[in-house]
């Protein structure tokens, strides 16, 4: 009499894994690439709230800012030009969603520019952006400037 095994073979096993392999290899790079395009929609809001915290920096100092460090909240006191707490600190502080941005003076405003920290993984494109409130990018490594194609 035979007895029955009950179970899955290690050829059973072994092809269950190989699809589910193939199954990943195809759905990661897409997710990727949705996480990237994820994270550059969250640049673009926060080039929009480096905006606003720059028109109200500039209703309360009469200027612009020119650092990023100025429209952070302050280390300790009260707000000031120096740190007026209007951006949140981990924008302040120039990374959030894999981007670096840095804010500077120009004659009569300011610039902003984002650019992914690692170029291809956290984004595919850089970011400008200044006074005129338009948003302008880049699809490659150079920094986008005030000639790159604005965003429609």
């Amino acid at each position: 009499m035979r007895q029955r095994r009950r179970g899955f073979t290690l050829i059973e096993l072994l092809i269950v894994i190989s699809i589910i392999l193939v199954i990943l290899a195809i759905a990661v790079p897409k997710m990727n690439k949705q996480m990237q395009g994820a994270r550059e929609m969250a640049v673009i809001r926060e080039i929009g709230s480096i905006h606003q915290a720059e028109t109200q920096y500039y209703s309360q100092f009469g200027k612009y800012a020119t650092a990023l460090t100025q429209l952070g909240p302050p280390v300790s006191g009260a707000d000031s030009p120096e740190a007026a707490n209007l951006l949140p600190k981990v924008l302040a502080d120039g990374k959030k969603n894999g981007f670096i941005y840095t804010l500077t003076g120009t004659q009569g405003g300011y610039a902003v520019t984002a650019v992914p920290e690692s170029f291809g993984n956290s984004g595919s494109r850089t970011f400008y952006s200044d006074q005129t409130l338009v948003i302008r990018n880049n699809w490659g490594q150079e920094p986008a400037t005030p000639a790159s194609p604005e965003i429609k």
